[in-house]
């Protein structure tokens, strides 16, 4: 068993080998917590969530760090328009993405450090830096000389002759324009931290460097996050790291966008779909259907008819496991997914091809059914839970069964109308008043639900 993942660094596909064996460490580029999170800010949890159960499935013990960053000049910008502290914005955001992860049924990670907890680790950083001559202190500001070290730009694949590095206001006193703030001098009214070159506080790069290093050492072997990151974030991460002395990452996995009209989700192009709207229309597990059955590195083009278009597929497994469960009570996840399904998720976390052996179990499954193969039925639901599980999107997991947020609620409240018009459609079908018992069957057909008879009752799915 082999596990391979597209690395960003090697521009390929290459076997995953970890430095501990039978360990994996992630740091994954979390929440920049300005906002609530949008449906694209919370696909990169959930592609990771997934990577992460699949290396637990394989045997790995998996330390998994997703960062918040809670002080930057976006949050400090929010704080002066709305006249509230920059830490309430960033602790209310961040509960709300939180909110979000749980709705969709990601796993907490090991650890999630604030950047704004983790200062004294950027001092010593920069310091280090300093004394190594890769970063040098300006008005207030330190910055990291990028031309002192030789490897910058290679994750990107840039020319240093060509950089147009980002920069904010106030950042004066560089030697080089391409240079990047890892420190931003105190301006009055904003928040800042003492440090021997001045008050100021953290640029966005040094954060994460630096909370790296703390939890995971010197070497780990994944860094995550999203396409926009590669530059300038983790282009200046590496930077910093490596020229500290830490090996850092192994490889480098990108999540691709969720776009909207072709362009990236973002609410700067007022495109956003937030998480908290959505999970009041849509049941969550449809959601994490939704975003997380396309492979990690394709771009979702969202729209409500790509959403319906899940919800149908998602229906048709959970009405094969609802059959199952009605026909022969509960089933156990089998202790091992079927080996087409495990050569998929081997492959780069080839999600598509894995829901593809998961579909076809479900149309063995049914078939089964349909035969009175109560046995292979239920061998087929213990395959379909095992490796819904993995993708965790196993409807009769106790998180989803419980119900989980306001689409599930909203699940509830349509079941008993539905279920309530049944009964009158049963009621017409005892009197033998065939006309009223169809025009019930077809009226609910016309609102978009499928109605099968079963011997245990009426049974309604969306069709």
């Amino acid at each position: 068993m082999t596990i391979r993942l597209y690395d960003t660094s090697a521009r390929q596909i290459r076997d995953f080998t970890p430095i501990v064996p039978g360990c994996v460490s992630i740091y994954l580029c979390g929440a920049t917590v300005q906002a609530a999170p949008h449906i694209g800010h919370i696909r990169s949890g959930l592609n990771f969530d997934i990577m992460r159960r699949w290396f637990t499935y394989r045997g790995y013990d998996v330390t998994l760090v997703r960062n918040v960053t809670d002080i930057d000049d976006k949050i400090i910008k929010k704080s002066a328009e709305q006249d509230r502290p920059w830490w309430s914005i960033g602790y209310e955001n961040e509960c709300a993405f939180n909110d979000g992860y749980d709705a969709l049924g990601c796993l907490r990670p090991t650890v999630e450090p604030r950047a704004t907890g983790h200062v004294p680790e950027m001092i010593e950083m920069m310091r280090g830096l300093i004394e190594r001559g890769h970063a040098y202190a300006a008005d207030g500001n330190v910055y990291f000389d990028v031309r002192s070290f030789p490897g910058y730009l290679q994750l990107s694949n840039q020319e240093l002759e060509n950089l147009l590095q980002p920069s904010g206001e106030g950042e004066t006193g560089k030697r080089d324009p391409r240079d990047f703030a890892m420190w931003k001098a105190a301006k009055e009214g904003e928040p800042s931290w003492e440090t021997p070159w001045g008050r100021g506080r953290p640029g966005w790069h040094l954060e994460c460097s630096a909370m790296a290093h703390k939890y995971l050492g010197t070497a780990f072997d994944i860094h995550g996050g999203g396409l926009d990151l590669i530059f300038p974030h983790h282009e200046n991460e590496i930077a910093q790291a490596k020229a500290f002395g830490d090996d850092f990452a192994r490889y480098w996995a990108h999540n691709a966008w969720v776009t909207m009209s072709g362009e990236k989700m973002s609410k700067s192009l007022g495109n956003s779909v937030l998480v908290s709207e959505m999970v009041k229309e849509w049941r969550p597990i449809v959601l994490r259907y939704y975003l997380g059955t396309p492979h990690y590195r394709s771009m979702i083009e969202y729209s409500p008819e790509a959403l319906r278009e899940a919800e149908s597929a998602f229906a048709r497994i959970e009405g094969f496991v609802q059959r199952v469960v009605e026909k022969a009570g509960a089933v156990e996840p089998a202790s091992e997914v079927p080996p087409a399904f495990a050569e998929a998720m081997d492959d780069d976390f080839g999600v598509p091809q894995a829901l593809a052996v998961v579909h076809t179990t479900v149309r063995q499954g049914n078939a089964a059914l349909s035969a009175d193969d109560k046995e292979s039925a239920v061998a087929r639901l213990a395959e379909v839970r095992a490796m819904l599980g993995v993708l965790g999107l196993d409807p009769l997991d106790e998180r989803w069964a419980a119900g989980a947020g306001h689409g599930d609620d909203l699940h509830g409240v349509v079941d008993s109308l539905v279920r309530m018009v049944l009964e009158q459609r049963q009621a017409a079908r005892a009197r033998k008043d065939w006309a009223a018992a169809d025009a019930i069957r077809d009226q609910l057909q016309q609102s978009g639900l499928a109605i099968e008879d079963t011997p245990s009752g009426p049974r309604w799915s969306l069709s």
